[in-house]
Parts: structure tokens; sequence; C-alpha cells
């Protein structure tokens, strides 16, 4: 049996009248040499051409940049780019402000943080976390308590047919409206 014939090994080194020029931070191996073309093995001259570019970036990674051995394997360390890469854009014109963000950075008014927005609250005396509005919430605390305790003076000026019961509700669902309301004006919706 015999061996298949193996392809010489081609030079480590490549000779190039004028040297390369580099960008080792975007991978870039620039060729200054005019380039000649065999039309019959246009294939085989490009594939040299090619070859001769990875080999001299190759070169210049393992004789330029930092080599370190970790559990995972060999890293390089790239220098940061020094070519400005063109953008395919301009760069985009800095929005206006709205009403709203005027405002807000003149009365100093921030977004809530993610934290504000949630909807738990740690409720000291069970020491849990609950709801803060819901089902089962804490702006619902007291509704449904089996014993009220009642102001003589707050009960005398109570509306007949209303009840100390439907006091958290009736105070709840106010304020709803009213922010409701108030809402619309901010938009300009009429009623």
């Amino acid at each position: 049996m015999s061996l298949p014939s193996s392809k010489p090994k081609l030079p480590v080194a490549v000779e190039k009248p004028t040297p390369y020029t580099f960008d080792l931070g975007h991978l870039l191996a620039e060729d200054p040499n005019p380039v000649t073309l065999d039309r019959e093995n246009l294939e085989q001259s490009l594939a040299e051409l090619a070859r001769d570019g990875a080999q001299s970036l190759i070169n210049q990674f393992l004789t330029t940049c930092p080599l370190s051995s970790t559990a995972e394997g060999v890293l390089l360390t790239l220098p940061a780019p020094s070519t400005r890469l063109p953008r395919e854009k301009p760069v985009p014109q800095a929005k206006a402000p709205t009403k709203w963000e005027r405002f807000a950075a003149k009365k100093g008014i921030k977004p809530k943080t993610r934290e504000q927005r949630r909807n738990l609250a740690f409720d000291e005396q069970t020491g849990e976390w609950q709801r803060k509005w819901g089902y089962k919430a804490l702006n619902k605390k007291g509704e449904d308590w089996p014993i009220v305790e009642v102001d003589m003076e707050a009960e005398k000026k109570r509306k007949e047919g209303t009840t100390i019961r439907g006091d958290g509700r009736r105070e709840r669902k106010e304020r709803v409206k009213r922010n409701e309301r108030l809402m619309r004006k901010n938009k300009g919706i009429p009623k």
C-alpha cells in the first residue's frame, strides 16, 4: 500500500517587496503590493494570496501580542484597534426633549426604579412580603376586620346610608376617580 503524496510545506515567513500594514485590533492585514493574478489558475492564485495574508497576520500575532495560558486554553490579548471604520449612515441627531422631559428635568423628577415599581411591600406585622394593590393587598388592610373602632364625631357627620365598614373602599374608589379625572385633564380629554 503506497502512502498518498503529501503537499509540499509552504514557508512560514512571507516575503513581499513592500511589507504588510497591520491593525491587529480588527484582525486586518493590508497588502500595498499590486495584485498579479494568473488568469488560467485564478482560484489557486487567489488562494495563495489569501494564504500569504493570513500567514503574515498570524506571524504578527505570535510575535507582538502577549500570550497567556489558562485552564480554558491559550489566550492571545489583542491590542486596541487603530483603524477607524466608517459608518454606513451619519450619526443621528439628538432628539429635542419633550415638554414632560423639560418639566421633569426642571423639577428634578426621575423615573421610578425597578424596586419602586414592584407590587410587593414588606408587612412588618406578619413579617411577609405582600402586594401593595390588587387581590388581598395592603391598601385594603382593615376592610375585613371584625371589630372597628368608631369615632363618635365622625359618626355624627356621616352621610345617611353609609357605614364605617365601607369607608376604606369608598376612599380608595374616590382616589381612583380623582386620578382618572386628573389624567383626563392632563391629556385634554373632556368628561
